[in-house]
């Protein structure tokens, strides 16, 4: 078995696994510009994998195998460890342990569920605080003098699903988000085996969780093994879960709840700092990460490298981006660069 160095804690991996990604700084190429009146404002710059069904890659721009932080866009994948130990979830509850919710009350109800089903309370919660993630939810909050709260956190689901896991394990509960832990550790064993390679780095995510480096090659490689896996697998169960409760997943109004309502069978999830990955049941799939973490870009992106795939563009129409304006009157847009559209290109709007 080899091993790789997670905070000074050993993670063993099958020999199966291809060595960790180089740990450097990405060499992202412009992905997208920012086009007002004819004349490129702006470039987006960042990195693109496209895979096709038969796992090839199809298209790459940027540097899709350098080591980097997919943050919450690993969440699918850190179910799918949950439930190979042991989590007997299903449904929305399933679909809320790998979301980054919005904070509406229907997560609120649902994340308490699951911590009831475990015998725990948000007391057991280690994750941070926060206001609700959707800003008209954050407002109420605010008009109501509610404080921050873990519930209300965006990964609160995930939180709860691993003390619930823990629970069922017996194992600790006050240390379950030490790399150490065992429920960790249990996580660390399934990115690797669903990336097909090392993990690089291991740090802490916003939320308080441990977050694994991985490349965005290795990234689409696990989504595509959640989509593809036979009915009943924990991996299928995921991705059945995520796209028959994608609001849970996200919530109302959010991109990727919309994106998976558009296109029939798709999984998607995004993370912070500009990450997408996204994946059909025939194994095609697109990973993005946005250099400067913009969401503008991101959307646009990702919808492009769907329709590069063979995703009806007719379909994606809604997640081009919004228009730029400029006196109230459009005079612009994000354009995804020749590569991913030959159709969209940098002249007026």
């Amino acid at each position: 078995m080899n091993q790789s160095t997670t905070y000074g804690s050993p993670v063993a991996f099958a020999d199966s696994v291809a060595a960790a990604p180089v740990v450097r700084e990405p060499l992202h190429a412009p992905v997208a510009h920012l086009v007002r009146g004819g004349v490129t404002e702006g470039i987006h710059y960042g990195s693109v994998v496209v895979l096709a069904a038969d796992g090839s890659v199809e298209l790459q721009l940027g540097d899709i195998e350098a080591a980097f932080f997919p943050r919450s866009a690993l969440k699918p994948v850190q179910a799918v460890a949950m439930l190979r130990a042991g989590l007997p979830l299903d449904g929305e509850l399933l679909s809320l342990a790998a979301a980054s919710h919005s904070g509406e009350e229907r997560h609120l109800a649902g994340t308490r569920r699951i911590l009831e089903l475990a015998g725990l309370t948000e007391d057991d919660l280690r994750n941070v605080a926060d206001l609700p993630f959707d800003p008209v939810v954050r407002e109420r909050w605010v008009r109501e003098a509610r404080l921050p709260s873990r519930l209300a956190q965006n990964c609160s689901g995930k939180h709860a699903a691993m003390l619930m896991t823990a629970r069922l394990n017996d194992w600790s509960l006050d240390d379950y988000l030490d790399p150490a832990h065992p429920l960790q550790q249990a996580i660390a064993e399934i990115v690797e085996d669903l990336t097909g390679q090392a993990v690089a780095k291991v740090t802490v995510d916003g939320c308080g969780a441990p977050l694994f480096a991985v490349s965005l090659h290795g990234l689409a490689r696990a989504v595509v093994r959640i989509v593809t896996a036979p009915p009943g697998t924990p991996e299928a169960r995921v991705a059945d879960a995520m796209r028959r409760h994608a609001e849970m997943a996200s919530g109302s109004g959010r991109d990727a709840a919309a994106l998976m309502r558009a296109v029939p069978g798709l999984l998607t999830k995004d993370g912070f700092e500009g990450v997408q990955v996204a994946a059909l049941p025939d194994g095609r799939a697109v990973a993005v990460k946005i250099a400067d973490g913009a969401d503008r870009a991101r959307v646009p992106v990702t919808a492009a490298a769907l329709a590069r795939v063979g995703v009806d563009p007719a379909a994606l129409a809604e997640f081009a981006g919004a228009p730029l304006l400029g006196g109230g009157a459009v005079v612009g847009s994000i354009r995804p660069v020749r590569a991913l559209d030959p159709l969209m290109h940098t002249a007026d709007c």
